[in-house]
């Protein structure tokens, strides 16, 4: 269970701008909009705490489904 990774990707005309990974724990931005909205979302400790959450609310009570 400590190997699973929740990962939120944000995508614009097929390419991806931002990646929220629970392993870095952290937004990184891969455009020059998504260095500067990672920039922000990293600053708001809600925002982190919320994607942290999602690991446990969504990837490890679901991991035994499949």
């Amino acid at each position: 269970l400590k190997d699973i990774e929740f990962i939120r990707s944000y995508y614009y005309n097929k390419l991806e701008f931002i990646r929220f990974d629970s392993n870095v724990g952290k937004f990184v931005g891969y455009t020059e909009l998504g260095v500067k909205n990672a920039e922000i979302w990293n600053k708001d400790p809600s925002q982190i705490a919320a994607m942290k959450a999602q690991r446990e609310a969504y990837c490890l009570t679901n991991v035994g489904i499949d």
